[in-house]
């Protein structure tokens, strides 16, 4: 199953900060995602990790000395730079972030990025004060004219006992700055991209709600691959149990109204709008102010029919829908389509073994405006949110 990161050549460069440890773990989760790692790796990283480390979970040799007759980059210094799809820095440190804004070029990490074409991502990690001091600031304002993505730091507990900014971001954060860096210049650059996701809750009382089984994926799973291709995306969910995607305007909404009001915002702008959230189709009518208290008698709720956003929602935008279903999937998808006036309906059978509430995977149906059926086999949802992508490029085109 694919990614941004399958069969990418990623260079991860290595200075010398005390969260170098942290890069032991985004090495090892870069392998997982199916790239090619090679890491570089500073003096004073060395210090901290060795360089086996790191040649154990990436099983290539690792550089260190631009001189060294036993690696097969020493002369050639500028052979990772050609081969390499995207640089990384992480950690990078003050010293390592001033060499790159002067351009120079004195050790195997800065001229292999000054030798390079490839996007460079580089993960400022030191202390606050560091951090503050105005030339930091202007070396990496200077990076960021050039190009160079910027991933963070990220604020908390420093290695000198103090908090502020200056962390070194978390692997899932960096995994999102690596992909969108790879992928800002893509077919959907320039585009605005609303997506929606998990389902929403109704209130009952300030303890109970009404909800679904949505887990939130598909739709986190939709925003990413559209970032990864460079769209500007803003993502509204309804409370999920995932982390907010790097780089993408997450809006944090719980109700369906909450839900209709955000999309309306920004939906006026955008592109399309993919509403893969499970959104409640009926509210209680009245939710009470207190807790419910269980007595020996039923309790009888009203339920009040909520607004359909995707029908009501006003833009010139390529609408996509989805449908969950547990039976008549193509017929009850085929009906959105006319009754909502979609561009194309994503179907899914919940039933079907690996494309249930909370998996990693879905079989869906694409069905598009003139009701022609594709089926696609099973796939990661990000395969299947590039699948639903390609075909929101053609209609652009359209």
């Amino acid at each position: 199953m694919a990614g941004p990161l399958k069969d990418k050549h990623v260079v991860l460069g290595v200075t010398g900060s005390i969260a170098c440890y942290k890069s032991l773990d985004l090495a090892s989760k870069l392998m997982q995602a199916g790239a090619l790692v090679d890491v570089i790796m500073s003096y004073g990283a060395t210090q901290f990790v060795t360089p086996l480390a790191f040649r154990s979970l990436t099983h290539r040799a690792v550089v260190t000395d631009s001189f060294d007759p036993d690696s097969e980059y020493s002369v050639e210094h500028v052979a990772l730079a050609q081969q390499a799809d995207v640089i990384v820095i992480a950690p990078a440190t003050v010293h390592c972030i001033a060499k790159l804004a002067l351009g120079l070029a004195d050790d195997p990490l800065t001229t292999t990025i000054v030798a390079a074409t490839c996007p460079l991502v580089v993960a400022p990690a030191m202390d606050g004060n560091m951090y503050d001091h105005p030339a930091t600031r202007a070396n990496l304002a200077t990076l960021k004219e050039r190009g160079v993505v910027i991933a963070g730091p990220g604020i908390g507990r420093l290695a000198s006992g103090l908090s502020g900014v200056g962390r070194l971001l978390e692997t899932p954060e960096l995994l999102g700055h690596i992909s969108y860096a790879m992928g800002k210049d893509g077919d959907l650059a320039g585009r605005t991209v609303v997506v929606s996701a998990g389902g929403t809750m109704e209130p009952i009382d300030p303890v109970r709600v009404i909800t679904n089984h949505s887990s939130g994926k598909m739709g986190y799973a939709v925003a990413e691959a559209a970032r990864d291709r460079g769209a500007n995306v803003v993502l509204v969910t309804a409370p999920t149990n995932l982390a907010d995607p790097a780089l993408i305007n997450v809006v944090q909404v719980r109700t369906a109204e909450q839900m209709g009001a955000a999309i309306k915002e920004h939906a006026e702008k955008a592109d399309a709008l993919v509403m893969a959230a499970a959104v409640a189709d009926y509210r209680p009518t009245e939710a009470a102010d207190q807790k419910i208290k269980k007595s020996d008698d039923d309790l009888n709720i009203t339920l009040s029919k909520t607004t359909d956003i995707l029908k009501t929602a006003k833009g010139n935008f390529v609408r996509v829908g989805f449908a969950a279903e547990s039976q008549n999937l193509v017929a009850n998808a085929k009906a959105k389509v006319d009754s909502k006036k979609l561009d194309l309906i994503v179907a899914n059978d919940i039933t079907a073994e690996g494309s249930g509430f909370g998996s990693d995977t879905n079989q869906v149906t694409l069905i598009d405006r003139d009701l022609v059926v594709e089926e696609l086999p099973l796939l990661s949802k990000y395969d299947v949110s590039n699948r639903i992508l390609d075909r929101v490029k053609d209609l652009f085109r359209d």
